[in-house]
């Protein structure tokens, strides 16, 4: 009972279960037709879900259409009836378990990356991480948006440079890896980051004694807080704070040569790299993008 289908089935069913009581019919729970599970549809299935706070579509057509739900049903339905037979079955346990199975789905799904050509590129990597946000705020302590935009970049600066850079897990600190930061170039040190902090910035002071030049790569709303925390540092004048939406997408149309065709072609390059650097350093692949 995995994928969407099924997972519709088993959401529509145990509901019926709950309405009418164990055991069922199965014969009941099918169309006059025939053909189809009875009541099974995107607006019963999404009626469920919202009842869970879980606004996302499951399938389109509830798993109505889908091959052997009838099939699923029967099955599903024996299961019910079994474990009724055997004891007291609680329901609203069983639905909850159906909806972790749902989560776990949209969870396990990649990230989809719509490309516009009317929309800005700016705009199309402003909506890849606000995906990342939304499924983060679901997960406490997961640090999707982070993580992602560590591999945006990485898969960037592959495209734009001769020699590819060193890429690491996003769990894996700079210490236990002898990195000056996220990606050493040179004399650079990349440090990419949702929410700068003072050990960020005491770490680009040691940047700057050793020679190197630090960046710092942070969304919107971490540039005012990592220039502050710079200035009251001393040390804002020697390092460089880029705004990450705009530090991606100006190179995107660079890499491009500014062409219809190329900016295209390099998003579909970047999403490429983007899941290289996935399967070798991290070990979820929800991680990943897909263009829509």
């Amino acid at each position: 009972m995995i994928g969407k289908g099924p997972l519709s089935v088993a959401l529509v069913v145990t509901r019926q279960a709950k309405k009418r009581g164990l055991p069922l019919e199965p014969a009941k729970m099918l169309t006059k037709a025939g053909g189809q599970v009875l009541g099974l549809g995107k607006s019963a299935v999404q009626s469920i879900l919202r009842d869970y706070d879980i606004d996302r579509v499951l399938a389109e057509e509830g798993g109505r259409t889908s091959r052997g739900s009838v099939g699923k049903m029967k099955e599903y339905v024996a299961f019910l009836n079994d474990l009724h037979a055997s004891g007291r079955v609680d329901l609203d346990a069983v639905e909850a378990w159906w909806i972790d199975r749902v989560r776990e789905y949209f969870a396990g799904k990649p990230f989809v990356l719509h490309f516009d050509s009317s929309k800005s590129l700016r705009s199309v990597v402003r909506d890849l991480l606000s995906q990342a946000e939304r499924r983060q705020a679901r997960f406490a302590g997961s640090t999707l948006v982070g993580t992602m935009l560590q591999h945006l970049v990485g898969a960037k600066l592959n495209l734009l440079l001769d020699t590819p850079v060193e890429h690491y897990g996003a769990a894996v600190a700079d210490e236990a890896s002898s990195r000056g930061g996220d990606f050493v170039i040179d004399d650079v040190v990349v440090h990419v980051t949702t929410a700068p902090t003072e050990a960020l910035i005491r770490k680009c002071e040691r940047n700057l004694e050793g020679g190197l030049r630090p960046v710092i790569i942070t969304v919107e709303k971490g540039v005012m807080v990592a220039e502050g925390l710079a200035g009251q540092w001393g040390i804002a004048a020697r390092l460089d704070v880029f705004e990450a939406e705009q530090f991606l997408a100006g190179n995107l149309y660079e890499i491009g040569k500014f062409g219809r065709t190329g900016r295209r072609a390099t998003v579909e390059e970047l999403v490429s790299e983007y899941n290289k650097i996935i399967d070798e350093c991290e070990t979820n692949p929800s991680l990943k993008i897909e263009i829509a």
